[in-house]
């Protein structure tokens, strides 16, 4: 089985809670510490076994192999990684069965992670994932005062737009983001807005 590592948690000493995003579902599993194991870190792709045990209502991580990135040893862009991957634990958490979707899109970004500004990567693929939720706003009418956004706009978590000065915001072109969610593409996008969607983007999906 494979997955994506979306949260890691100590345990007695040395011990690990780790959760992994699958193509099915969510799996909390039990990692023993032991010399002989590989290392495993937040964000990792793995490849690994699932052993029940009789006594633990939590079975246990076995025979985890890495499957790396190139990018993996490039710090700036596993730090990046790293913010954008622990969004999906709260996100998800409560959900019983997820479909593939999640695993897929975290594949594909991980692919393309260091052929451009992983910043950009991120925030397409957030608009996937609203998109895929119905909860992308296209119709640009302001959170606050509920009146249509003719101008700049200022989005909140979630993407929720705004006007700048409703929300006190810095803001981005309204065909920014319109092309942005027509095209799933931010190759078109200024350094500037990315930044500012990706700041949004980190306070939650």
């Amino acid at each position: 089985m494979q997955g994506f590592i979306i949260k890691v948690n100590r345990f007695k000493d040395e011990d690990l809670i780790v959760t992994i995003i699958t193509q099915q579902n969510l799996q909390i599993l039990y990692r023993f510490y032991g010399a002989r194991h590989g290392v495993i870190s937040l964000g990792f792709k793995i490849d690994f076994e699932i052993k029940k045990s009789l006594n633990s209502t939590i079975a246990q991580l076995r025979d985890v192999i890495h499957l790396g990135h190139p990018w993996i040893t490039d710090r700036s862009r596993l730090s990046l990684w790293q913010q954008f991957i622990t969004l999906f634990y709260p996100h998800l958490k409560d959900t019983e069965e997820i479909d593939d979707f999640y695993f897929h899109l975290l594949d594909h970004a991980a692919q393309t992670w260091h052929q451009q500004n992983p910043k950009r990567i991120a925030i397409e693929s957030y608009v996937k994932i609203l998109k895929h939720e119905g909860r992308l706003h296209e119709d640009f009418f302001c959170f606050y005062c509920e009146e249509n956004i003719e101008k700049d706009i200022s989005l909140l978590r979630a993407f929720l737009p705004s006007h700048p000065q409703c929300s006190h915001r810095l803001s981005v072109p309204r065909k920014t983001l319109r092309k942005l969610y027509k095209d799933e593409s931010s190759l078109f996008m200024s350094d500037k807005d990315v930044d500012i969607l990706w700041h949004v983007l980190i306070e939650g999906l």
